[in-house]
């Protein structure tokens, strides 16, 4: 399993745009094929930074997945919107894999 990390830079005044951006993938990546984590958009701190963040099983599964996403209505809208509205400013992606498992469980603090 790898993880992919989307780090966006996105238009300060457009989050509202990102934000539904995210709620659009958040139905059309799992529906692709990929588990998605999740979008996260500015709250504290820098106003145009987001990421975005999915497991997917391999690379080469990573690119019937794309293909996927692309061919999916809404994954085909999501790309429209973005392109329209410009409020995605640059977008970088790297793929990782998560070399700390086995984690321990987590201590109940009372």
């Amino acid at each position: 399993m790898i993880t992919c990390f989307i780090r966006y830079e996105i238009d300060p005044f457009k989050k509202e745009e990102f934000s539904t951006y995210a709620r659009n993938w958040g139905q059309a990546i799992p529906r692709s094929g990929a588990d998605l984590i999740g979008y996260f958009g500015p709250h504290e701190g820098s106003a145009t930074t987001a990421y975005g963040v999915y497991n997917i099983e391999s690379l080469a599964a990573y690119e019937a997945y794309r293909a996927r996403l692309a061919a999916d209505p809404l994954g085909a809208e999501n790309y429209q919107f973005a392109k329209r509205e410009r409020f995605i400013l640059r977008e970088d992606r790297i793929f990782l894999k998560n070399v700390s498992l086995p984690h321990a469980a987590a201590r109940v603090v009372p």
